[in-house]
């Protein structure tokens, strides 16, 4: 018996996990997907260190488990965390990846979409460098629309209504990437 043959063979997206125009800078925090094949959701965040400051090493530190404490007071509340997202988008555009696409970032947390739980097991995380009330960038919005079309296309289940913010899958406990992120606008660039 043959094995079955995988969806979308040709995508080198697919078959890399890695973004070519992605800055890699790898993460320990990740672990193996139940089913790299079931890849069907994108989970857009933000996150700023320290908290509303934009620039500096802190996120890719945070990101790679080398986060100065006692560079900043808020480092030593989350200096024993391990997290991690697929990408990161920084304010002016630029694009890191930390962990392959086939791999389980750890960016949702105790998460549900549609009455599925656990989004971690299926979904792609993106970091927005940004804080909920602080207007984000031109350069992240149109880098956001053009790494989420590429990703559509090696992972067609990711289709326009299974892009969410985190707020959506974690309410109550998360509240990213808030009202300052302009969702119309956003779905504009994808459907333009």
């Amino acid at each position: 018996m043959s094995e079955p043959e995988t969806p979308y063979p040709d995508s080198p997206l697919r078959q890399s996990g890695r973004l070519p125009s992605a800055r890699w800078c790898p993460s320990p925090n990740f672990g193996p997907r139940p089913d790299e094949n079931d890849i069907s959701l994108l989970v857009v965040h933000n996150i700023s260190l320290p908290p509303e400051q934009f620039g500096g090493p802190w996120i890719e530190d945070f990101f790679c488990n080398r986060l100065d404490v006692s560079a900043h007071p808020y480092f030593r509340e989350i200096g024993g965390m391990t997290v991690s997202s697929h990408l990161l988008i920084r304010r002016a555009g630029e694009l890191l990846q930390f962990v392959r696409f086939q791999d389980r970032a750890w960016h949702a947390g105790r998460s549900v979409f549609c009455g599925r739980e656990e989004c971690n097991d299926y979904a792609i995380g993106v970091e927005l460098e940004g804080a909920d009330e602080v207007p984000y960038t031109e350069a992240q919005y149109q880098q956001l629309a053009l790494v989420t079309r590429q990703i559509q296309s090696a992972w067609p289940a990711i289709t326009d209504n299974r892009i969410t913010g985190h707020s959506n899958i974690a309410p109550g406990r998360k509240t990213d990437p808030g009202p300052a992120f302009d969702w119309r606008y956003f779905r504009q660039l994808l459907a333009g």
